[in-house]
């Protein structure tokens, strides 16, 4: 298939000095999607990765062959493998890199990150040898900055086609949230702001692990009826976490929520998804994973879920099935059948 320009016709404003310097690290799908959304707003963008002939490559080509084959990007976008050049003199620094591997970029980047820079993050995880959000982790690493997360139903595949989508800009700094709304949306996409840190950061780690789950289920084929019964239960297990961590309710029914799960656990965009269909169709965790080709999150998240969830006493029931079948502790039929014969309870509990 020839790559197609989904960005044609689009009109690109100018902002003057109003225009902003912006540095995408990370230069996978999710990277590179948002950094040729943010410059066809108008903004200047450096796009960060570490192999330089990818780069050289992407520039060459104005696509990226490895991740996203199918759309061209903009010949606006400017390249580095040079983490200090990418980051220093930045207004707004967006990390799209895997959430295990965000505390070394991060600490990395600090050594060139000003004081009071926005700091976006795209990651979606729990640090599994710290049980740390990523917010907690950027407060260690990269105090200086400014934190906001970006979670919400948003496959990479759909925002380089210029598709409609709605996200949250979440950050406990108003202000910085407000910066990031103004600087991403565009005609179609459309930003909200949350104060609901925890709450936006637990829904899009722990979505990651149910994603696994439904796949496995749709694997076995057991049906519309188990992926719904799946995904629903699994609401209720997000939502008992969060709130045991502080989080607001109302962030669970949101996008950053129920809409991100939906996004995640329905379509075939979603890694995490993929991986649990070939380990229901019998393939072992381990040759899922590589056999995506690409960093499958809800894998290594499954296990920082599990130990957050025994230290703070959350029963998860649907995460800690999936995290056993990951690890090899139990074969996906018995799982399910340790689901369905749980003791009778009430729905609401």
């Amino acid at each position: 298939m020839k790559a197609i320009d989904y960005y044609a016709g689009v009109s690109i404003p100018d902002l003057g000095d109003k225009s902003l310097s912006v540095a995408v690290i990370g230069s996978g799908s999710f990277g590179t999607a948002m950094a040729n959304l943010i410059v066809h707003n108008g903004h200047k963008v450096t796009l960060y990765g570490r192999n330089k002939a990818a780069l050289d490559a992407m520039k060459e080509t104005r696509v990226n062959s490895r991740y996203l084959p199918d759309a061209i990007l903009s010949d606006r976008l400017e390249y580095t493998n040079d983490l200090g050049e990418a980051v220093r003199n930045k207004d707004i620094v967006v990390f799209a890199v895997p959430a295990q591997t965000f505390r070394q970029v991060s600490a990395d980047a600090s050594k060139h990150l000003e004081e009071g820079t926005i700091v976006v993050n795209l990651a979606k995880g729990i640090e599994k040898n710290t049980l740390k959000r990523m917010s907690e982790v950027a407060a260690e690493t990269i105090p200086q900055a400014r934190y906001v997360a970006l979670s919400g139903p948003t496959h990479a595949e759909e925002i380089v086609m210029n598709a409609p989508a709605g996200i949250v800009a979440a950050s406990a700094d108003p202000e910085a949230a407000k910066a990031v709304q103004d600087a991403f949306m565009s005609e179609q996409l459309r930003i909200y702001t949350q104060d609901d840190m925890v709450g936006v950061e637990i829904a899009g780690a722990v979505k990651n692990v149910i994603a696994i789950a439904t796949g496995i289920s749709d694997g076995m084929k057991l049906g519309s009826n188990a992926r719904a019964a799946l995904m629903t239960r699994s609401v209720h297990e997000i939502k008992r976490l969060g709130l045991k961590l502080g989080a607001n309710a109302e962030t669970f029914s949101g996008l950053a929520g129920i809409g991100d799960l939906i996004v995640t656990c329905a379509t075939d965009l979603s890694r995490n998804r993929r991986c649990g269909l070939m380990i229901g169709q019998g393939l072992k965790a381990e040759e899922a994973v590589e056999k995506v080709g690409s960093v499958v999150e809800g894998y290594y998240t499954a296990d920082a879920v599990f130990d957050l969830a025994g230290k703070l006493g959350v029963e998860m029931p649907v995460c800690m099935a999936t995290r056993a079948v990951l690890k090899g502790e139990l074969d996906p039929g018995k799982a399910v059948r340790m689901l369905m014969s749980r003791d009778k309870k009430d729905e609401i509990q």
